[in-house]
């Protein structure tokens, strides 16, 4: 059985590992549109943005590890078709046959829709890391466009340099990932407290100047949605991916904001697909085959926890060996040297409270929409109430939230105060 794995990112890389763990002793082919081998994305917004790093420091594994799996790799090779009836992968270097085939083709950095955004620098891969890390080298200030997780990890790796650093947001605050807005006070007050000037709510109307992403300074502004001009040497886009799809149309597979697929990654017989790329109904909900459309699905999870978690289960499906384990989403990130991590499902709507003994590890309950008035009688009179545990937030506590990321994944009440 001949597996292709379009993708050569962790989720890609991982799903080949998986399979040879899991006793798949056929051909493994690897299809990454890229020219460097595989490599670890949560780096480039660190250790290698910073320098601490140098670029192919951020392989996820040597050569010889590499050689040890027996795969084929097919590097800087990008698909451009799939034809499922003929088990059969387009690529600009000729046709691919396939037994299996596993999507993982990520997600591409999307820029601002404002005038000017060719002057931007976006991240996503590990050349647009080494761009950006030469293009600040001699910067003094730097502005980063966005108000996600990749947005305050360029703004922490910029001020620990001690460039004047301005996050420019968008309406609502700074957001955690699935965690939404419930962190967005928390998250400005660190960023100013480590001299970050934060506008959470003022939008980039334009980008103004003549360079275009060189390494020297000077010549740039943002203008802000009400007319402010933000001088910058370097400005920075951390303004959501866009999944990697194009390739996939006239396939027949459904495709909506990402690979429409059952609660096991498959999105056509022979045809799953994982990582950013994906979205993957819940578990139950929708079986095989994958949706219609992505109505009913849950939106995708840009996260390498979970590209890592869906690549095993896939692995373990494609060699036969039922899945069975029950896996709690965790995403983590590292903002001037605070380690925020969570784990578990979360509703924008629903507050955050501090668990009992721990105020920098917070919880949230389902049907948690009100305030602490609004909890039941049996949360009254034991510091708990009914409503199950969904999600846990840890605030730079990684043994608090390491016992209450136990307890969730096991179903027992978190107390809350």
């Amino acid at each position: 059985m001949h597996v292709v794995v379009v993708g050569a990112s962790v989720a890609g890389l991982t799903v080949a590992e998986a399979l040879r763990a899991e006793g798949h002793s056929g051909p493994v082919t690897l299809v990454g549109d890229e020219p460097h081998v595989p490599y670890g994305r949560p780096p480039l917004s660190k250790q290698v943005l910073t320098g601490a790093w140098d670029a192919d420091r951020a392989a996820l594994r040597t050569a010889a590890e590499l050689d040890a799996l027996d795969l084929t790799i097919r590097s800087g090779v990008r698909a451009t078709g799939l034809e499922p009836s003929a088990h059969r992968l387009l690529t600009d270097a000729g046709p691919i046959a396939y037994d299996v085939l596993v999507v993982a083709t990520g997600a591409t950095a999307v820029r601002p829709a404002v005038p000017g955004a060719e002057r931007v620098h976006l991240l996503r891969t590990l050349d647009d890391a080494v761009r950006l890390r030469a293009a600040w080298t001699s910067a003094e200030r730097v502005v980063v466009i966005g108000s996600g997780v990749l947005a305050s990890e360029i703004a922490s790796a910029a001020r620990g340099s001690e460039r004047a650093v301005t996050m420019v947001g968008r309406r609502g605050g700074l957001s955690f990932g699935t965690v939404g807005l419930a962190l967005s006070d928390r998250l400005t007050a660190l960023h100013r407290a480590a001299g970050v000037t934060v506008e959470p709510n003022a939008g980039a109307r334009a980008v103004e100047g003549t360079r275009t992403g060189g390494t020297g300074r000077g010549g740039t502004a943002v203008v802000l949605g009400d007319g402010r001009r933000v001088p910058a040497d370097v400005v920075v886009a951390a303004t959501g991916g866009r999944p990697n799809t194009a390739w996939l149309a006239g396939s027949g597979l459904v495709v909506d904001d990402g690979v429409c697929c059952d609660a096991r990654g498959v999105a056509a017989p022979d045809v799953f697909a994982i990582g950013d790329v994906a979205r993957w109904a819940a578990p139950g909900v929708l079986p095989a085959p994958a949706p219609a459309s992505g109505t009913s699905l849950p939106p995708r999870v840009e996260h390498q926890t979970n590209a890592i978690e869906q690549a095993l289960s896939v692995a373990a499906t494609i060699t036969g060996h039922d899945d069975q384990t029950e896996r709690v989403p965790f995403f983590w990130s590292e903002v001037h040297g605070v380690l925020v991590q969570a784990a578990g499902t979360f509703d924008p709507a629903a507050p955050l409270e501090p668990w009992d003994d721990d105020p920098a590890v917070l919880v949230q309950r389902s049907g948690d929409h009100g305030g602490a008035g609004d909890h039941d009688s049996a949360g009254d009179r034991g510091g708990t109430n009914d409503h199950a545990t969904t999600g846990v937030v840890g605030w730079g506590a990684p043994r608090s939230f390491r016992r209450a990321r136990r307890l969730l994944a096991a179903g027992i009440p978190t107390p809350t105060r």
